[in-house]
């Protein structure tokens, strides 16, 4: 197994997201300073250049390929989020949601439809502050949802869409994709950087200020909690299976077998890395985990093997964000120079 260099670009500063198109055929990538470049998939080639936001642009979602369009929105600290048309490169409407930036997108996946209804129309939820809005993709506000207690810090909608989960200083609120009515409520009485669901719906994970990793299965009222990082959690991510969860927190990459009861009370295999994790993600359909650490590197592993390590690439400056093709071929790296690599996976 091996990364191989399939093309780089360079951004005006640090990259602080990036995402492919649904087909797999382009690649966003947005800048700390506000810009927005649409990548060709094939070279590299740079499709167009999207203003963005013009105080600085902090966040980005293709919609689902169900929307029909190549629909891109991004978020910004000018409190708005912008609609674009993403083929044609073009501004299609702006939803202005207060004083308070824009830290987190993230549209309803697709769900199919009952034997001849119409599909569920897609909406993004984004978070401004302490408010969580649905938006359609003209860009009006489907629902103001009520304020949280705290400052929305992580979004994470369930596989299935039935609901999306919020998270904020004090706990996590599960919100009705429909009726827009609070489903579940989770007290956690410490601070939230990230959140998770398994491909299966079972669990819903946050990673913490405290530093830990906490776990609900929401259908059951059940939880657990696994502690002991060596700081704040920030990387999460689940393989396809639902088997393997890998959280960052510190110098390695713990990967956790949720199987049967959950991961509470085993012990998780240890990826080690030389300086402190900065990002992790699993394949979409595949067992490959791709983690990034605080050096530059990047090394692929196979966590059911007795010698997971796989393949291993030194970049110039730490990632910041890991994001894998759709079909799985390639990886995606954006890095704090404003650097964005698209690295080949090869047998």
């Amino acid at each position: 197994m091996k990364l191989t260099k399939h093309w780089a670009a360079t951004l005006d500063d640090y990259v602080i997201d990036l995402a492919w198109s649904p087909d797999g055929d382009g690649l966003a990538a947005a800048s700390t300073t506000g810009p927005v470049s649409l990548f060709a998939r094939a070279d590299g080639a740079r499709r167009h250049e999207l203003p963005g936001h013009a105080d600085g642009t902090n966040c980005l979602a293709w919609a689902p390929a169900a929307a029909g369009t190549a629909v891109l929105a991004t978020g910004g600290q000018d409190g708005a989020v912008k609609f674009w048309d993403a083929a044609a490169g073009q501004h299609t409407g702006t939803a202005n949601l207060g004083s308070a930036w824009v830290e987190h997108l993230a549209w309803r996946p697709a769900r199919p439809s009952a034997a001849g209804a119409a599909p569920a129309a897609p909406w993004l939820a984004a978070a401004a502050g302490k408010h969580l809005f649905a938006l359609r993709p003209d860009a009006s506000v489907a629902h103001a949802f009520r304020p949280a207690p705290k400052t929305l810090s992580a979004l994470a909608w369930q596989p299935a869409g039935g609901c999306v989960a919020v998270a904020y200083f004090g706990g996590v609120c599960l919100w009705d994709a429909d009726d827009f009515v609070p489903q579940q409520e989770f007290p956690y009485a410490n601070g939230i950087h990230a959140l998770v669901w398994s491909p299966d719906d079972k669990w819903l994970v946050s990673g913490n200020q405290d530093p830990s990793v906490h776990l609900w299965i929401p259908a059951q009222e059940v939880e657990f909690q696994m502690s002991g990082y060596d700081g704040k959690v920030k990387e999460l991510s689940f393989d396809h299976t639902s088997r393997w969860l890998a959280t960052g927190g510190g110098q390695d990459c713990c990967v956790w077998d949720c199987t049967g009861a959950g991961p509470e009370g085993r012990e998780p295999g240890m990826l080690p890395h030389a300086a402190p994790v900065c990002a992790v993600a699993f394949q979409h359909r595949h067992g490959l985990l791709a983690t990034a650490s605080q050096d530059g590197v990047v090394q692929l592993w196979s966590p059911e093997r007795a010698q997971p390590l796989r393949a291993t690439v030194k970049l110039p400056a730490a990632a910041t964000k890991l994001g894998w093709s759709p079909d799985d071929a390639l990886l995606a790296i954006g890095s704090a120079r404003g650097a964005v690599y698209v690295l080949q996976c090869e047998a």
